[in-house]
Parts: C-alpha cells; sequence; structure tokens
C-alpha cells in the first residue's frame, strides 16, 4: 500500500505543512478507522489523509495523530497533488472528494499559472464571541476582537510582530473547547494582506504550520476588515507557507502549490 509525503502550501521542500497521503486499495476503504488513526499516528504528522475511489469519485478522510478532523485544507491539497503526479486523476478535469465536510472540488491551475492547485471549500465565517480569559492567559495577548465559528476561536491582534512572537501555553489552550485557534493580524510586509497562526493541542497538533481550513474564516474576516477580494495570507510558523483566498458567497477558493518529499510502501 502506498503512502506518501507532501509538504503543501510551498513550492519548495522542507516548508509548508507536511501531509501523509495514502491511497487506500479497492473501492470501500476496507481497513476502517482504527487502522487509519494507527497510521496516523505513527506518521506523526499534524494531518494524514486516506483517498479510495468511490462511486466516480475519490472519498477523503483526515486524522491528526489523535484524531479524525472534519475539514483539513493541506491534506487536500496534498491528495489532489499525489493524485495527478500518480496518474490517477487527469489534470485537465476537477477532483471531487466525498468528505464530511461535504463535497470538495480541486483544480490544477495550469503551467501557465506557475502550477497553484485551487481548492473550493465551504466558508466558515466567525461571529463575535466573548474572549475566555484561559484563552488570553494561555496566548498571553489582549486581542483587538475575538470571534469564533464552529471549529475554531479567531483572535486578531495588533500586529504582525505580536502573531510571530507568540509563546502560548498549550495545556491551557487545549482546555479551551474548541478544535483551534487563529490568531491573525494585517501584514506589514508587501505582497501579503495577513499574517496568521494556527494552533491545535486539542486534536493533538500544537502548532499547524500552514492551515487551509482557517483560511475559510480567515479570508471572509479580512474582506470585511479590508474591502478586499481576493487576499494573500502568510501563515508565520517557523515552517511558514502562502495561501492566496478568493472569497465566493458560501465558498471560499484557498489556492497553494505543493511538492513531493517521501514515497513509500506500508508493510
Amino acid at each position: 500500500m502506498k503512502i506518501y509525503q507532501v509538504d503543501a502550501f510551498t513550492d519548495r521542500r522542507f516548508a509548508g505543512n507536511p501531509a501523509g497521503v495514502c491511497i487506500l486499495p479497492g473501492s470501500q476503504g476496507e481497513e476502517g478507522e482504527k487502522w487509519m488513526q494507527d497510521v496516523a499516528r505513527e506518521m506523526n504528522l499534524s494531518e494524514t489523509a486516506f483517498i479510495f475511489k468511490k462511486d466516480g469519485a475519490f472519498s477523503l478522510r483526515w486524522f491528526t495523530p489523535a484524531v479524525e478532523v472534519d475539514l483539513c485544507g493541506h491534506a487536500t491539497l496534498a491528495s489532489a497533488h499525489i493524485l495527478w503526479e500518480t496518474g490517477i486523476a487527469d489534470r485537465r478535469a476537477a477532483i471531487r472528494f466525498d468528505t464530511r465536510s461535504g463535497p470538495l472540488f480541486v483544480r490544477w491551475a495550469g503551467a501557465e499559472k506557475e502550477g497553484w492547485i485551487e481548492m473550493d471549500f465551504p466558508a466558515e465565517p466567525e461571529a463575535a464571541a466573548a474572549c475566555p480569559a484561559e484563552l488570553k492567559q494561555a496566548l498571553g495577548v489582549e486581542p483587538l476582537y475575538c470571534g469564533k465559528n464552529r471549529f475554531d476561536y479567531l483572535l486578531e491582534v495588533e500586529s504582525e510582530d505580536i502573531v510571530r512572537g507568540l509563546r502560548p501555553d498549550f495545556r491551557l489552550l487545549a482546555a479551551v473547547g474548541m478544535r483551534g485557534v487563529m490568531v491573525t493580524a494585517r501584514s506589514g510586509q508587501a505582497g501579503f494582506d495577513f499574517v496568521s497562526r494556527f494552533f491545535a493541542p486539542a486534536v493533538g497538533v500544537d502548532e499547524d504550520p500552514v492551515t487551509g481550513s482557517s483560511h475559510c474564516c480567515l479570508g471572509p474576516y479580512w474582506e470585511k476588515r479590508l474591502g478586499r477580494n481576493p487576499l494573500t495570507g502568510l501563515q508565520v510558523s517557523a515552517r511558514g507557507g502562502v495561501v492566496k483566498v478568493k472569497n465566493s458567497g458560501n465558498r471560499v477558493l484557498i489556492s497553494g502549490k505543493a511538492v513531493s518529499v517521501l514515497k513509500g510502501e506500508l508493510v
């Protein structure tokens, strides 16, 4: 059984967000979720994706080392990249993934657009919310704004330097009661509209290097704040990555690049 590792939201190896991609034989995914969870724990990446063919599309599931999650951008990007690179899917056609968040469509923008991969995801806008004291304590910041959607908290802070300098207390963050926390600010660099970091210790990922699903929220949020669409985000983790976002009603088009790093075989 083939398994791959892909660095997503980057065009160079050892940057962006690494994801495992496992292509399951057959059309039923008979291995079961306990086996998938074991493989994800063995891979020890923020997410490992599992793909199998089903009814003319591809079923896609995502697991952190600890739990299955409902939505993951970088492992979806990595999955499409591998399906095209191995010839299982044709770059000329969109890939449909059936997931716990409904159908997701991924398209290759083409060589003329420098190989960007575009994902069509549901928008996950935030609503204003009271910021729990333990969340502020865990991050050591006083946010300009606090909101949340069905997955995560969103905190806007005053500057990019604050985002880059965060040293969270992950034990406190894990007890906040949401999947994760995105912290964001306007970018101080030319070419980028906003910066962010994403922390999810509650699902076994202290800091996610580059997070596609958070941009389903960050895209609509920064369009409201800046009055611009499309937007370009920079996730300023240690590995770093670039995410392009185009808001389209209740959908968000999220674009990035990907590069293969490793391929192997489960024995």
